[in-house]
């Protein structure tokens, strides 16, 4: 499945067992859909606001047993039915849209830690339970992972995001390093800009080397999965590393050879 459109679903290839390819593709449609609301098009914001709360009214139908009135949604609803899904997560992703249609800034870390609270990890705890392994400890590796995941996203796309007048880089923490906005606005990757960027790289690897016992702990095809994100997410933050931190000329992606490493180092216990 193609996840370069909604980067933060954390779903490889074939790797993903055939019975859970439906359910997962269910989510992902919903997943997407939502975030094309959010972010894609010239629709002005009170309009995203409403299709997004039309979601939610049809999230609303399923969790009162009700027929949704859409394919997406009537779709969506026999899988949580199947599975037993939690709907709290699905509601969670569309606060997490809704905040990225108003919230262009954030103050502090912890702000941005609330918002991929909402915006990531409801995708990890989705499929922990489509996985049977939906335990706390379980829960919060994959928080980790995702969060790191979604951060690791922010640094790779600082530009794309101004673009769309979105900077995700803590407010605190640009002051701090002497960085205003402008500096992103002019594409200058000088000594401050490495410092604040090699602060956010180092932070992320660390939050996503703290999830990765998640790798080890899930058997089969879906460990090795797991442990193929985990890879993908320190193999960018690498990147970001070799690129001396510009990610404004040298966007950081994964490219054959990275897949090849990656899959090098998903032997449990390598990271």
């Amino acid at each position: 499945m193609s996840v370069d459109h909604y980067e933060n679903f954390p779903v490889a290839s074939v790797l993903m067992p055939k019975r859970l390819r439906k359910p997962v593709a269910a989510i992902y449609h919903f997943a997407r859909a939502a975030d094309d609301i959010a972010d894609e098009g010239d629709l002005p914001d009170h309009e995203r606001l409403q299709q997004l709360d039309a979601f939610r009214a049809e999230l609303d139908r399923i969790r009162l047993n009700e027929t949704p009135t859409t394919p997406l949604f009537r779709n969506l609803a026999a899988e949580i039915r199947q599975y037993a899904l939690p709907l709290p997560p699905l509601f969670d992703l569309l606060d997490a849209f809704s905040q990225d249609v108003v919230k262009k800034r954030y103050d502090n870390y912890t702000d941005l830690l609330e918002y991929c609270r909402r915006s990531a990890n409801p995708v990890g705890c989705l499929l922990l339970h489509l996985y049977g392994e939906a335990t706390p400890v379980n829960l919060a590796y994959s928080d980790a992972i995702c969060t790191s995941l979604q951060l690791i996203n922010f640094w790779q796309d600082v530009a794309k995001d101004w673009k769309i007048s979105r900077v995700y880089l803590p407010l605190d923490e640009m002051a701090r390093y002497n960085v205003p906005e402008s500096q992103i606005e002019q594409q200058i990757c000088d000594e401050n800009w490495r410092r604040l960027m090699k602060f956010q790289v180092d932070r992320a690897r660390a939050l996503m080397l703290q999830g990765a016992p998640l790798g080890s702990i899930l058997t089969g095809r879906i460990g090795l999965e797991m442990r193929m994100i985990i890879a993908g997410g320190l193999r960018i933050l690498a990147k970001i590393e070799a690129a001396d931190y510009d990610v404004f000329r040298r966007r950081p992606v994964l490219g054959p050879l990275d897949w090849v490493i990656m899959l090098a180092k998903s032997a449990p216990h390598t990271y």
